[in-house]
């Protein structure tokens, strides 16, 4: 093993690194093996341990320092469409059966959906508009 060269190991590392990358889902090991490929691309040029070393912490940092405040920012915002019953709240539906704070019936985007009221003392009657504020189950609560 004595002559493997040294940006075989950065490589060896590299892959190492992307193993819990893959099983955690954790992007800071990926950005440590690509520093680990930088440090294998200098050692290949010739340079030194300290150099490959150095450029090894110094690429990881970079990216970490770099890439992950975007990532997060990223991460955090809500997805500009709405899907499932997201894309239901705020909608209009026309009442079916009478509807108040015990329950009814609604059509929903092209579908039946029991329903109930959201204040207590209030009923919409068959024919109504009422709009969805949430849904909870199969439940929507109109107003």
């Amino acid at each position: 093993m004595d002559n493997i060269d040294a940006w075989v190991w950065w490589l060896i590392g590299a892959a190492a690194l992307g193993i819990p990358l893959v099983i955690t889902a954790m992007p800071e090991f990926g950005m440590f093996a690509v520093g680990a490929i930088a440090a294998a691309v200098l050692a290949g040029l010739g340079f030194d341990v300290v150099v490959q070393v150095l450029a090894f912490v110094v690429v990881s940092v970079a990216l970490i320092a770099v890439v992950r405040p975007i990532a997060n920012r990223y991460s955090r915002q809500r997805p500009e469409l709405a899907t499932g019953v997201d894309a239901l709240k705020g909608k209009q539906a026309v009442v079916l059966e009478r509807v108040d704070a015990s329950g009814g019936r609604i059509k929903l985007a092209g579908e039946v959906w029991s329903a109930r009221a959201l204040d207590t003392g209030r009923a919409y009657e068959a024919g109504q508009e009422v709009d969805v504020v949430d849904i909870e189950g199969a439940t929507a609560i109109v107003i």
